[in-house]
């Protein structure tokens, strides 16, 4: 499920396919029993610390370092023989404990082959981080150790010399054998015939290990410097030799210089990058890539208040319709690169993301897998919210934006119970998570590298920020989410040409058909949409294909009280090349410029030319999260440039703190009555909790 421009994570793809892909093993030692699921009083703000690297622990394996590997070798390979990384898997059994477990089938029993691997360099180098960060903040010698070990690991992973010289294989088996091929096959192929997620992962280690280990080790630090310039070399002949070159998708102009044309990979990268050039202020080479590809992830922010995707740093260059949680980490990086590089620019599109297009996710209930563009894969998985908590910390410390430091707490909850299961996703006491929560609330309870990474790098977070953390494990449940709703272009009632097609796949390579269909409609022809019953004032978003084939616009009204109000036009087609984009449809909502009341019943559609209508967004002006536990917190979030005073009903007087568009504070909080009402400002939130 890996390629160039979209690279599924190993969790999401086990809860979507009910963990499969690692159902056998080699027989290994088994894990302790550990309950699948935190108990209360594991996660009581009285915890003294949530971060416990147990599991993680109990994944790492030694790995040969291979002698006579062309292109490969590491630190001290002569010397030190074997290093660590982590399994790939750990299913739970049914008395609790784990077994580790690889990736794919097994393909040759008797020395314990798998199709894919044991480990890959896309874990260990995560790991590698969350051990050097710590040893950083914890002081824990045991950490030193085996950020050292997964560090050498990773390198040993990096090809040294030749036409590849400084990408890396993604995987390798249990007796240290390489395999640059795996099954299924996966691009690039071989894994480091190209530029890859591995890679740029193994530069975010590479450069936090220097950081690390510059003072502490200058040897190994040194060697770890110099693979960064091998990596530095490899990205220098690829995806850096484009800067600064643009292309199209869709007819959208996007950096033709990000990493396998990916902000997502491209911001692991620049976390890598940023340590680095904090470290090393004098290497050109590192402070021009990091310059570099920082812009490009900025240059694909999209949208803004009330224009979808609500001012979101978009993941992939190939597709303007389309957001995923997991490999999130652009509004973190931007702000590690805005620090180091001191330009705000950066800091002002990690901001806008966080304070605006994250609040409304919030909303919307959580960090989903896919937005494409309607929220289509709504599965949740540890990767996507560290994504959330680690950059809604990181910019709240670096501007002081005290909005995003409340956001962060709200979306940290997600671990604690305040999801869709309603069950805690970690365990404090032994360093255990989830593999993933399904839409319905189904959890996975395996407990994978990537998952349990993810997950400890958020704890490491709230550790060095306890407001933060007694906020997240004080909210144990959601009790509103009343953000972005979905209706179906095909429910409607419709006179004229009008056809529902179903195309073979939803999927179109870059976007989805909602509802895996759409409406084929001709000139005159109207559809009439019921909105959700008891919605407030809401903007619409109309979603049709924008690509070749549409022709004119539509027009769109709304029914209320017996009036007809007129609320705007949407193009049926737009000019430009399909370009990079996988796919000529191009399903971009627009918003139409006069928002329904909360008593309209229904919009109706009438097609100027021809239309394929996909669906329509429907947008609370005012969206809301609700948070509840041994205390409570809402979120009220406008989607307009304009303040909105917003009703409350508590139980009791409460205490409410509007922000800005910025999550910046706006004024000192108040005390509101039980029934009163709170301003929102314009693209801002205002939080609400117990006086």
């Amino acid at each position: 499920m890996r390629n160039r421009q979209l690279t599924m994570p190993r969790a999401a793809l086990a809860l979507t396919l009910g963990g499969a892909l690692a159902v056998t093993g080699v027989a290994l030692p088994a894990q302790a029993a550990i309950p699948a699921q935190a108990t209360s009083s594991t996660v009581a703000p009285a915890t003294p610390k949530l971060t416990n690297l147990s599991h993680l622990d109990f994944l790492l394996d030694d790995v040969p370092l291979l002698a006579g590997v062309p292109g490969h070798t590491t630190y001290r390979a002569a010397e030190e023989p074997s290093a660590r990384a982590p399994w790939v898997y750990a299913d739970r059994q049914a008395d609790g404990s784990f077994h580790r477990v690889g990736g794919g089938p097994i393909t040759d029993p008797v020395r314990g082959w798998y199709a894919q691997g044991a480990y890959d360099a896309d874990d260990i180098s995560r790991a590698a981080v969350v051990y050097l960060r710590d040893w950083k903040q914890n002081g824990t010698a045991s950490s030193r150790t085996t950020a050292y070990e997964l560090l050498r690991s990773l390198t040993y992973l990096q090809t040294a010399d030749g036409p590849n010289a400084g990408n890396v294989v993604l995987w390798q088996q249990h007796d240290g054998t390489l395999n640059p091929s795996a099954i299924p096959k996966e691009l690039p192929d071989p894994s480091d015939s190209a530029e890859s997620f591995w890679l740029a992962r193994t530069v975010w280690a590479l450069g936090e290990g220097y950081a690390g280990f510059r003072s502490a080790d200058p040897a190994f630090a040194s060697f770890l410097a110099d693979r960064m310039h091998l990596a530095l070399s490899a990205l220098e002949r690829q995806s850096l030799a484009q800067y600064p070159q643009t292309q199209l998708a869709n007819g959208v102009s996007v950096p033709g210089w990000l990493i396998v044309r990916s902000a997502g990979a491209t911001a692991e990268a620049v976390l890598g990058l940023s340590a680095f050039v904090a470290a090393s202020p004098s290497d050109a080479a590192a402070h021009t890539a990091l310059a570099h590809y920082a812009d490009g992830i900025a240059k694909l922010q999209s949208g803004g208040v009330g224009q979808w995707p609500f001012g979101a740093l978009l993941p992939e260059a190939n597709s303007p319709t389309f957001w995923h949680a997991w490999a999130g980490m652009q509004p973190a990086a931007l702000t590690a690169a805005a620090g180091v590089l001191g330009d705000s620019t950066l800091q002002t599109a990690a901001t806008t993301d966080l304070a605006q297009f994250t609040a409304q996710l919030l909303a919307t209930g959580g960090p989903d897998n896919g937005w494409t563009p309607t929220p289509a894969d709504r599965s949740q998985i540890a990767y996507g919210v560290d994504s959330r908590v680690e950059g809604l910390i990181a910019a709240s410390d670096a501007t002081g934006a005290t909005g995003l430091a409340a956001l962060a707490g709200a979306q940290a909850a997600w671990y604690f119970g305040a999801n869709r299961s309603g069950a805690p996703a970690y365990d404090p006491a032994t360093g255990v998570c989830v593999d993933g929560i399904a839409p319905d609330g189904t959890v996975n309870h395996n407990c994978g590298a990537e998952s349990v990474i993810h997950t400890q790098l958020s704890m490491l977070a709230l550790d060095a920020h306890p407001a933060i953390a007694r906020t997240a494990t004080a909210l144990t449940r959601t009790t509103a989410t009343d953000g972005l709703s979905v209706v179906e272009a095909e429910s409607g009632t419709t006179t004229g040409s009008v056809t529902t097609v179903t195309p073979p796949s939803a999927w179109t390579g870059s976007a989805n058909w909602s509802g895996g269909a759409y409406l084929q409609a001709g000139a005159g022809s109207t559809v009439t949409l019921t909105l959700p019953a008891g919605h407030p004032a809401a903007r619409i978003l109309p979603i049709a294909d924008l690509g070749p084939g549409g022709s004119g616009t539509t027009s769109w009204t709304a029914s209320s009280w017996r009036l007809t109000l007129p609320l705007g036009r949407t193009d049926n087609v737009r000019a430009g090349a399909q370009g990079i984009a996988p796919s000529p449809v191009f399903l971009l909502p627009q918003t139409l410029a006069v928002p329904v009341p909360a008593q309209a019943t229904s919009v109706t559609a009438k097609v100027d030319g021809t239309a394929r209508l996909d669906a329509i967004l429907v947008q609370p002006i005012v969206s809301h999260l609700g948070l509840a536990g041994t205390t409570s917190l809402d979120v009220y979030v406008n989607a307009t440039k304009l303040p909105v005073p917003q009703k409350i009903d508590a139980t009791g007087p409460v205490t409410a703190t509007s922000y800005d568009s910025a999550g910046r504070q706006a004024g000192s909080a108040r005390t509101v009555g039980a029934h009163g009402f709170v301003l929102v400002l314009p693209g801002g939130l205002t939080t609400v909790s117990p006086k």
